[in-house]
């Protein structure tokens, strides 16, 4: 049993004694009562809405039992609020050993539990003043009656994040695609969907799709698969061969030839597929009749061949590098050291110089452990160096600068400002 609400005139006798006038009341005043509990201690809710008049509720509401637990406070921000209103739907997405993450359509966000030093109470049926004269009430009742559903002292935060992808490589690595002649070993092996992809990767959809795009994933049979780093170098090593070999300029590859002259050493559909990582394609008018033509993109050729000669090397010369590395381009692209950033890492200070294979997606995504190894790598960073290996963990609207100011301990060694680490590297 619970105390029935207070009438009107209850409540006004109660703000006589307080020495209150009505007017001071913001509206609209609410008479409040908390709902039942059945014999386990759960409230049960009280159906219907609030009455006017006196303020109290018709009688022969049905009741519905739900428990406290089962509502969680979350606060949002204008965007979340925004894709409520819109009736888009937010995922809370995470196996059992994450921290869980909120997603919408385009974004992801973490999830903090956080404490109130204030009371939250529950009300289903709270009506505003806004609420009544938007539902066409002339003049606000003197008197509402609120049933409290439950309470709570505590809510969930959020805040922006960026998308947790290290699953997805993780995910797509277990069987990754190395040509038809090797998909048997795979058979039976779990393939993953786009469904099933979001069930386990904490990234909302369209950052999922970017992922994708960044490990040059394709979909084989409708099934998401990552191309094994060495057969992916052989289709880009026979489509730059022919290049060269047919003379082409590397902004003018067309896509017809391509499949013609290649398609009976891989599958056509995997060299276009290629093209389509390295290259941008545009509809050419060629003897009145369309064909696509693609661009390869510089940076990313230069970038793949580089460490397609690095991987498997613990250091390479640099000046050695440098000249292999330039010859294996196509004719007429520029290969720059600047195009390895978050990809090899010089040694200035060796001699002779070195570079070495270090990929940013293959460095811990927690902040903590990826200083600890950039830093047990190397004592000292310019800010120049460690950068392209950091910029990822930024938070939204942080700079690198704050972020090493955060996690690395800066001094001047030779006039140049350089970053070492805070703790002990062992």
């Amino acid at each position: 049993m619970c105390a029935p609400p207070r009438s009107l005139s209850e409540v006004l006798a109660t703000l006589e004694v307080a020495r209150l006038d009505e007017a001071e009341l913001l509206p609209v005043p609410q008479s409040l009562s908390f709902a039942p509990r059945d014999d386990g201690g759960r409230r049960r809710r009280r159906g219907g809405g609030g009455g006017g008049g006196d303020g109290r509720g018709g009688e022969g509401d049905e009741e519905g039992e739900e428990e406290e637990d089962a509502i969680v406070i979350l606060e949002t921000d204008e965007t979340l609020s925004g894709e409520l209103r819109a009736g888009h739907s937010l995922v809370i997405r995470g196996d059992g050993e994450d921290h869980a993450v909120l997603c919408t359509g385009d974004a992801t966000y973490e999830l903090r539990a956080a404490d109130t030093s204030n009371l939250l109470l529950l009300l289903p049926d709270a009506r505003t003043a806004d609420s009544l004269w938007a539902e066409g009430h002339a003049e606000a009742p003197r008197l509402l009656t609120a049933h409290v559903f439950g309470f709570a002292n505590s809510y969930l935060e959020v805040r922006r994040c960026r998308p947790r992808l290290k699953k997805l490589r993780s995910l797509l690595g277990e069987c990754p695609f190395s040509g038809p002649e090797n998909e048997a070993q795979y058979e039976g092996q779990q393939k993953y969907t786009t469904a099933d992809l979001l069930d386990r990767v904490q990234a909302s959809e369209v950052e999922l799709q970017a992922g994708l795009k960044a490990l040059n994933a394709c979909q084989i049979d409708g099934r998401w698969r990552m191309l094994d780093l060495d057969y992916e170098m052989r289709l880009l090593s026979l489509l730059t061969q022919l290049v060269d070999s047919e003379s082409w300029s590397f902004r003018h590859v067309p896509l017809r030839v391509c499949l013609d002259e290649l398609g009976v050493l891989e599958p056509r559909d995997m060299i276009e597929h290629c093209l389509n990582c390295y290259g941008e394609w545009t509809d050419e008018e060629e003897g009145g009749a369309a064909e696509v033509v693609y661009s390869l993109h510089e940076d990313r050729v230069c970038r793949a061949l580089a460490v397609m000669l690095l991987k498997g090397c613990v250091k390479f010369n640099l000046a050695e590098f440098c000249d292999v590395w330039r010859q294996s381009v196509p004719e007429g692209m520029d290969a720059q050291l600047g195009q390895l950033q978050g990809v090899a890492l010089v040694e200035r200070a060796a001699r002779p110089e070195v570079i070495s294979l270090l990929r940013v997606e293959d460095l811990p995504d927690d902040p903590q452990e990826r200083f600890s190894k950039l830093f047990s790598l190397r004592d000292k960073w310019t800010e120049e160096d460690i950068a392209p290996y950091v910029r990822d963990l930024c938070a939204e609207k942080q700079s690198v600068s704050a972020l090493l100011t955060k996690h690395a301990r800066s001094s001047m060694h030779n006039g140049v400002k350089v970053f070492n680490s805070r703790r002990s590297v062992s």
